[in-house]
């Protein structure tokens, strides 16, 4: 009865409970704003971090304005560990806004990223949803 009434209270309070564990699952949205190359070998190191202590949350990290960097081929300086962390289940969404802005070339951004119309806009749905909001950098 006692493990019944904690799943319905965690679920009312908005957690998602792996009921086998009692586990949290975390779902997790990061903001990248910085176009700073330390900030961005950081963010793998804190990437490598989390997925050891939650190797089964959901982390989207939304890229807009300078951020992009991070995205982009031609500038981009982790490149390898973008490949690497979206392999194991990290979501990388590029901002469409911030590309049509800096007149960006689509065709450089890394191929591992998706697409979000407006990044602003999609961190508040994830936000209205339940997920944790994180701004990355220092």
């Amino acid at each position: 009865m006692k493990k019944i009434l904690f799943l319905m209270l965690a679920l009312a309070l908005g957690f998602t409970v792996n009921a086998q564990e009692g586990v949290r699952q975390h779902r997790i949205v990061m903001q990248l704003t910085s176009g700073d190359t330390l900030v961005h070998k950081n963010l793998m190191k804190q990437f490598r971090n989390m997925k050891e202590a939650a190797p089964t949350m959901q982390l989207e990290v939304v890229c807009h304005g300078p951020g992009m960097d991070m995205l982009m081929s031609d500038r981009s300086v982790v490149q390898d560990k973008v490949r690497e962390f979206a392999s194991k289940g990290i979501v990388f969404l590029a901002c469409e806004n911030t590309i049509s802005e800096r007149k960006l070339d689509r065709t450089k951004v890394l191929p591992e990223a998706g697409y979000v119309k407006a990044g602003i806009i999609h961190i508040v749905e994830r936000q209205e949803d339940g997920w944790s909001y994180i701004k990355a950098g220092f």
